[in-house]
């Protein structure tokens, strides 16, 4: 894989909002403050719990397509973190932002009395569910990975580390954090461009990444670019299957494939499946591959 595509996508990973009207209703039991979720399909009992992480600067939406087929038969936890991709800031407008999340998802988890429910995270969003499942592994039952690594120092080369990486984290940072929004405005389609593989979605891309609360954008990007989860994916227990998109671009298909093998290994229950014809927006790009993906990860036993 090159370095230029590696650094342009390490910059633009998870700048996406799928523009559909929401339907559904707001989760009552619980009132997370760095994140909302929106429940659709059965009531409470009547069907099996999925929670729907999106990534970086992602809106929910992003799964909408995927909703609506799995509505009449699964109860849909759609987390939308707060600053992204319109959602006010919050508390995430400083500090911290993905230890809190973490926290917050595990007790909605608890108070909402879910029973040990699938988790579907892309991009940042899967990283956030690996290191759900590795401070609380009584959480989720079962988890997809969609597009995500461990360390995304990976795209860097073998050797990077997360102190290897801070210079290029600061510079991302101060980059997103100096452009005017204009300049940001006219820019992010071409980000865009390098996660979505259809016109249209380029839009929705770069409409959901000019949404965003920018303070929020840099600073979790920083943190994902700085958290490194290789060595806790050994002690990993949850079933966990793992997606990637693979483009002609991109080169040799078994050199990816080897990335992401590498990515994983030492984790003792992973499976990972290459979906080609796809940029890093699976869901978007490819949605009926997706969707026999989450058919089968659902149905497993």
């Amino acid at each position: 894989m090159q370095r230029s595509y590696g650094l342009m996508r390490l910059f633009a990973i998870g700048l996406a909002t799928f523009a559909v009207p929401t339907w559904g209703q707001a989760a009552t039991a619980t009132a997370p403050t760095r994140f909302s979720v929106v429940v659709d399909g059965p009531g409470a009992g009547r069907a099996p719990d999925v929670i729907l992480l999106p990534g970086l600067a992602s809106s929910r939406e992003v799964y909408a397509a995927e909703v609506k087929q799995l509505a009449p038969n699964y109860r849909l936890h759609r987390v939308q973190i707060a600053g992204f991709a319109g959602e006010p800031a919050g508390p995430n407008a400083s500090g911290p932002i993905l230890g809190p999340v973490v926290e917050q998802l595990h007790q909605y988890i608890v108070d909402n009395k879910l029973d040990h429910p699938a988790l579907i995270a892309h991009s940042m969003g899967g990283l956030i569910a690996l290191m759900l499942v590795d401070a609380h592994p009584e959480d989720v039952g079962k988890l997809l990975i969609v597009d995500t690594f461990p360390f995304y120092g990976i795209l860097f080369g073998p050797t990077a580390t997360v102190e290897s990486l801070k210079p290029q984290a600061q510079a991302f940072h101060d980059a997103l954090m100096s452009q005017s929004d204009e300049r940001f405005a006219a820019t992010s389609p071409q980000f865009a461009a390098q996660m979505v593989a259809s016109p249209e979605g380029i839009k929705l891309v770069a409409a959901g990444s000019v949404a965003s609360d920018r303070r929020v954008f840099a600073n979790s990007m920083m943190e994902d670019m700085s958290t490194d989860m290789r060595p806790k994916i050994a002690s990993i227990k949850t079933p966990t299957t793992v997606i990637y998109p693979y483009m002609a671009a991109q080169g040799i298909k078994e050199k990816v494939d080897a990335l992401y093998a590498g990515a994983y290994a030492g984790m003792p229950h992973v499976q990972l499946k290459r979906i080609d014809d796809s940029k890093h927006f699976i869901m978007l790009d490819q949605p009926a591959a997706f969707h026999a993906v989450v058919v089968d990860f659902l149905e497993a036993k």
